[in-house]
């Protein structure tokens, strides 16, 4: 997947630091939404995938009108439900800009929709 930085997409805007350079939050957007269609060959009829952990070290700033080309490498197979991609970010200059790990599980999609808020309390 392939995104151009624009700057909407810098911390000054997103609100995670005061720099106009691509923000973190919106690089791991990012690369989940490469996961979300790299899980989609992992899930059957009535399931969805849900993030559940991301370790991501984000190396190098990107300025706006810069592109960043993400590549997300879907496992061998699924552990359980349990699946890691190994994801990277590459800039218009072909350098790393991020790379780590995204984890996604597969779940029941009716009855995670169905989940309570606070299962606890009952409410």
């Amino acid at each position: 997947m392939r995104f151009e930085v624009t700057e909407v997409d810098t911390a000054l805007v997103v609100g995670s630091g005061d720099v106009p350079m691509l923000a973190t939050p919106r690089l791991i957007a990012w690369m989940e939404a490469a996961t979300v269609q790299r899980a989609a060959s992992f899930v059957g009829a009535g399931q969805t995938t849900v993030g559940t952990a991301v370790r991501i070290e984000h190396r190098r700033p990107t300025p706006v009108g810069d592109s960043v080309e993400i590549d997300a490498e879907a496992p061998d197979a699924a552990h359980g439900r349990h699946l890691t991609f190994v994801v990277r970010a590459v800039n218009g200059s072909g350098k790393v800009v991020a790379a780590g790990e995204i984890d996604r599980a597969i779940v029941d999609r009716d009855r995670f929709l169905g989940a309570r808020a606070h299962p606890d309390t009952g409410h």
